[in-house]
């Protein structure tokens, strides 16, 4: 890995190659992925040397990240299945210094708090999974504070105000341009609930497939757009065009249908067997209210099996005639994009950092993001004999065979007296239990 991204860690006044390796093996080995936590079990490692490293040492994140995006497009692109996910994460935060910090909105807590919000692309074969791209969401209340951005380090061309939706579209732009291969744009309803951003996809001749709210309207059969007549002579005439028809929820068109629009499939197989759901699918018009023509777009409706309550919904522009099946196993593919979270974080420290800044940030994101790259590969390598090889057994895999720092005596006895703290613990919670009287 280092013979391929050493040079990219070079600078005029050093070589940061050696150290970018042991930070690697620190976000594989610590079970804390701040700098003192990985210092104190990779071989080598210096807190104060890692706190450089990420905080200010001049290397540039964008070349290690569109060379993720190449070495991952080699590895899971050009597939029938491969697809780039569009999602976001949040990271709680304390205080207000952490670069683009606010109370908003976090998925992974389900309500507004004080956190940070990125944006990731994520490029996916059904199989394996790399996150190849990311922006850092910063709120109006930071681009109108000039002296907080110099504070922070955030350049000049990063302080213009940007949805998520628009840094997903330029992560999906920039994918295309480093010549990733992707089948289609998958996305959440974060992202669906927005025209603007599908119909640009459309418009690029990016198939995708984004998630709605139930809300969403729709036209079953097409809205006869038409500019209404003038209703007298005096004023200006009308000039946009109208519906002939009013549109209807995707929630109440589902209501409507019969038993027989739906179809048991099977997705693909999982761990607990093969995944089967209920799928329908209809051919609805959608129309922004501007354009002058509204587009046809399939609606998928996805049914849990034991829990018909359970509906998701999506648009795709597919071509027409896409099997339901495959609009289905398409629809699904967003499910390894949290499986992409959760083994960054879990095994890769992604939310365990210590950067304020622009530039601290985004040179952690990056390292995970090149850890995550590394794991990937290494279970491509060993898939052989090992189909259930996951990216959690990879890190246990290098835990043991990556050198690590002795743990010293004094460590290892306090290690050990917590361990027997909560093996007494245990014990006394069973006999309370048992002396616990019976109910008369």
């Amino acid at each position: 890995m280092l013979r391929r991204y050493g040079g990219f860690f070079r600078v005029r006044t050093r070589d940061n190659a050696a150290v970018a390796g042991r930070y690697l093996q620190g976000l594989a080995q610590a079970g804390d992925c701040r700098f003192a936590g990985m210092a104190d079990v990779v071989e080598g490692g210096c807190a104060q040397q890692f706190q450089h490293f990420i905080s200010n040492s001049p290397w540039e994140h964008e070349p290690v990240i569109a060379q993720v995006g190449q070495d991952a497009d080699a590895l899971v692109g050009g597939k029938p299945d491969s697809c780039l996910i569009i999602d976001e994460s949040s990271f709680a935060k304390q205080g207000d210094r952490s670069v683009g910090v606010a109370r908003q909105w976090s998925g992974r807590l389900g309500k507004v708090d004080n956190c940070q919000v990125a944006v990731f692309g994520v490029l996916s074969d059904g199989h394996r999974h790399v996150p190849v791209d990311v922006r850092l969401y910063l709120p109006k209340r930071w681009i109108d504070d000039p002296a907080r951005c110099d504070q922070a380090g955030v350049p000049e061309n990063a302080r213009t105000l940007t949805t998520k939706s628009e840094h997903a579209l330029h992560i999906v732009r920039q994918a295309r341009a480093r010549g990733m291969r992707f089948a289609w744009v998958s996305a959440d309803a974060g992202y669906g609930k927005e025209p603007a951003f599908l119909r640009a996809l459309d418009d690029a001749q990016e198939v995708f497939v984004a998630d709605v709210h139930k809300t969403q309207r729709v036209w079953p059969q097409s809205p006869g757009l038409h500019v209404p007549p003038a209703a007298s002579s005096r004023g200006r005439p009308p000039q946009k065009p109208k519906a002939a028809m009013a549109s209807v929820t995707v929630e109440d068109l589902v209501k409507g249908l019969h038993h027989a629009d739906w179809v048991r499939c099977v997705l693909r197989d999982s761990t607990r067997g093969p995944l089967q759901v209920d799928l329908a699918q209809r051919r609805v018009w959608v129309w922004d209210g501007e354009e002058a023509a509204a587009r046809c777009w399939h609606l998928v409706v996805r049914r849990e099996v034991g829990s018909p309550k359970t509906i998701k919904y999506s648009l795709s522009n597919a071509p027409a005639e896409t099997p339901l099946l495959r609009l289905g196993q398409m629809q699904g593919q967003r499910y390894w994009v949290e499986r992409t979270f959760e083994d960054a974080k879990g095994q890769c420290g992604l939310a365990d950092y210590q950067a304020l800044g622009w530039r601290a940030w985004h040179h952690h994101v990056s390292m995970v993001m090149l850890a995550m790259l590394f794991i990937a590969e290494q279970r491509a390598d060993n898939q052989h004999g090992m189909a259930l090889l996951s990216p959690r057994d990879i890190v246990e895999m290098l835990k043991e065979t990556l050198p690590r720092k002795p743990e010293g005596k004094d460590a290892l006895i306090a290690r050990i007296n917590q361990r027997h703290a909560r093996r007494r613990g245990a014990i006394e919670a069973r006999f309370r239990t048992q002396r616990k009287p019976a109910p008369s």
